[in-house]
């Protein structure tokens, strides 16, 4: 699909007719998909539950590999790109990211250390996004058990901001997250990923529509429509949406 921002972007990411199967010879999670990333893209993927939303977030990290078609990186195709330094340029922040038993403080550190950073270095960096986020100075210390679901969703998102990947995909990254804190997080995300891709579901139609500039609707495991945000109608997005999960939840009874 072509827009006409796209002449100042460049394409980061393209899927060439996708397909995903749960096992062979099973039923297919994803279809055909076939669309473009664009650097500093805004993009949210909505669709029913059961449509393949987190299924193509999982792709895009690497996590599943396509039963059939292409996924390219800059031109470079997934399978040639050794899987730690792809993943070092497309992030996945899961709906509930674990710490692997490290502290906050060492787990918003480590990438940085990876990378060579001074300790000076370091603690500006921890510094400053925990002041983005509004990270108490007492979470640093806390451990994985010590946090719920939404304060570790905090601090996947925070260490997501240090690393400042090429594409950076979120899977529900406000669903634990009070209303305040949920519009907190999408503005930092606006203001301090610059050139950064993001690829983000969310069911919150509000926070969709305040930041994606794209919009992806997947129903049945196929891309349905892809959309500039001021092209789509909100109101009968919801009520698609209704309709979508209403439908589903009478074929599971």
């Amino acid at each position: 699909m072509n827009y006409e921002d796209t002449k100042t972007k460049r394409e980061v990411l393209r899927l060439e007719l996708v397909s995903l199967a749960a096992s062979v010879g099973s039923q297919y999670l994803l279809k055909d998909i076939s669309f473009e990333v664009f650097s500093s893209d805004r993009i949210t993927i909505i669709g029913p539950s059961g449509a393949g939303k987190t299924s193509l977030l999982r792709l895009l990290n690497r996590l599943s590999q396509p039963t059939s078609g292409k996924i390219y990186l800059e031109n470079q195709e997934y399978g040639q790109i050794p899987v730690i330094q792809l993943r070092r340029q497309v992030m996945l922040v899961p709906q509930e990211p674990k710490l692997l038993g490290m502290t906050v403080r060492d787990a918003l550190a480590y990438p940085l250390v990876l990378k060579g950073s001074t300790k000076q270095e370091i603690s500006q960096q921890l510094l400053q996004v925990s002041e983005q986020l509004h990270i108490p100075e007492d979470w640093l210390g806390r451990t994985e058990v010590q946090l719920s679901v939404g304060q570790r969703q905090l601090v996947a998102i925070a260490r997501a901001l240090v690393i400042q990947p090429k594409i950076l995909l979120l899977d529900e990254p406000t669903s634990a997250l009070d209303a305040g804190r949920s519009d907190r997080v999408m503005q930092v995300l606006t203001q301090c990923l610059e050139g950064c891709a993001v690829v983000m579901v969310n069911h919150q139609l509000d926070l969709a529509q305040m930041f994606c500039d794209r919009v992806l609707y997947l129903q049945d495991g196929r891309l349905l429509s892809d959309k500039t945000a001021h092209q789509v109608n909100w109101a009968n997005l919801r009520e698609t949406l209704i309709q979508a999960e209403a439908q589903a939840a009478e074929e599971w009874s």
